[in-house]
């Protein structure tokens, strides 16, 4: 192991962003150098508390960059993680939902290609992807993932056109259809259903049911998969990350595990 600091570059200082850096903050193995915002957005004042000496910049650096992180969604995969593949710079993406728009799974892997370095997908807030990609290796005949979070999860999303949120006595499924469907539809809310259909049967063969429930105070996602196997059935009560009700805070845990594994002598 080097021991030099992995210098890491961050792309979206949002909520989940933010959180990543208190939650790396004074790690000797890691080194914020750089943090990629859009043109014209405010300067991030987590960034200016725990890591004053790093550059807020409109694009990853050409050079002094070990590792880019993202954080910040579709529009960041496309112009700052396809770039730093192609220049050989491994990358690390948590807005997996984003991979629900089609030929970007594929630009990806082509550009990793390209650059000789790796592309790392996330678990996020979901368990069991190493079993279920595991398993898809003997082959899968089912895999379904049911989001259920509470009604306010669910402000902004087509949710609130369709259904009258504030009024529900009981849970309403607000959406069922295909990893794909759902990931496109609701972005903010499906990265968990891209997650597990990548990891699956894809994101045309993974069934989705997405569900507002006043009844309940956290983010609850059940995945079932059948195969050659056998089976499984997981349930996650996640805790929501303060800031972000649409986001579960083992998001930014899975995040900073991922970063932690580049510098760790043993990782699991």
């Amino acid at each position: 192991m080097s021991s030099s600091p992995i210098r890491l570059a961050l792309v979206g200082c949002g909520a989940i962003g933010s959180a990543l850096l208190e939650l790396i903050h004074g790690d000797a193995g890691l080194q914020v150098v750089a943090i990629v915002l859009p043109h014209g957005a405010p300067r991030c004042e987590a960034a200016q508390r725990l890591v004053p000496h790093a550059l807020q910049v409109e694009s990853v650096p050409t050079s002094g960059i070990d590792l880019v992180v993202e954080a910040a969604g579709h529009a960041a995969i496309e112009q700052q993680v396809l770039p730093a593949l192609r220049r050989g710079i491994p990358c690390i993406i948590a807005s997996v939902g984003a991979l629900s728009a089609p030929g970007l799974a594929e630009g990806l892997d082509a550009a990793a290609r390209s650059g000789h370095t790796q592309v790392q997908l996330i678990a996020g807030a979901i368990g069991a992807i190493d079993a279920l990609a595991a398993a898809r290796l003997g082959g899968l005949d089912l895999v379904r993932y049911t989001g259920r979070k509470p009604v306010h999860a669910w402000t902004g999303t087509p949710a609130e056109q369709a259904f009258e949120l504030g009024a529900l006595k009981g849970p309403v499924v607000i959406f069922e259809g295909s990893a794909r469907e759902a990931a496109a539809r609701y972005p903010k809310n499906a990265n968990v259903a891209a997650t597990v259909s990548l990891a699956g049967l894809g994101l045309d063969g993974t069934t989705v049911r997405l569900i507002a429930d006043p009844g309940v105070q956290e983010n609850i996602h059940t995945v079932e998969a059948q195969g050659a196997f056998g089976s499984f059935e997981l349930v996650m009560r996640n805790k929501a990350l303060a800031g972000n009700p649409k986001t579960s805070a083992l998001t930014v845990y899975s995040a900073v595990r991922a970063v932690r594994n580049h510098v760790a002598a043993v990782s699991i």
